[in-house]
């Protein structure tokens, strides 16, 4: 689930740092292989690591009205912590991978703006459908124009998937946090919208 949500943070960085082009529509499309989506979750033995993969991402954003469309995809069958155990109660029982194969993130705004060089902070809002269920999100960014028509953005945040109607793994022995973080290192590119 965190994973889920730092797929959909890179595509709001994305989308922050079309802001360094001119004010004309702009597409960013991300690179699922420059792209990490990295949570941790905390328990009472040992915090557990995975990953997820990204499967798409590409989004049209207006500079001059901050407004954002599109979508973020993210494998949630591709969820993993080197623990095939552990992995395949993670996909049968909380994330239900099998019936929820996608997370997705669809932007609606973004706030602040991208300097040419240099890091910038920006807020992207927009909705992340996780397990079936659409939640708002609010993520703080810093995005980093890298050569011509690049960019690279980071974020990480808390993913409160008890609290979004998930199983919490704990049982009698083992105590597990009912928050995932999540941290997101995205690239991507940026180009005028073909009308």
């Amino acid at each position: 689930m965190a994973r889920a949500a730092g797929f959909l943070v890179i595509a709001f960085c994305i989308f922050a740092a079309a802001r360094c082009l001119p004010a004309q529509e702009s597409v960013v499309t991300l690179d699922p292989a420059a792209t990490k989506v990295e949570f941790t979750l905390g328990a009472t033995l040992h915090t557990v690591h995975g990953t997820f993969k990204l499967k798409s991402g590409q989004i049209r954003f207006d500079p001059s009205t901050g407004k954002a469309s599109g979508s973020i995809v993210v494998d949630a069958t591709s969820a993993n912590t080197d623990n095939s155990g552990r992995d395949s109660k993670m996909h049968k029982e909380i994330l239900e991978s099998a019936k929820f194969p996608d997370i997705v993130f669809t932007p609606n705004q973004v706030k602040g703006s991208i300097a040419p060089t240099g890091t910038s902070q920006v807020e992207v809002s927009g909705t992340m459908r996780l397990h079936g269920a659409d939640h708002d999100m609010t993520l703080s960014m810093s995005v980093e124009p890298e050569a011509e028509g690049q960019l690279k953005a980071e974020t990480n945040f808390p993913v409160p998937y008890v609290k979004w109607g998930l199983k919490n793994p704990s049982n009698f022995f083992l105590r597990v946090s009912d928050t995932v973080n999540v941290e997101v290192h995205a690239a991507g590119r940026i180009a005028p919208a073909a009308h």
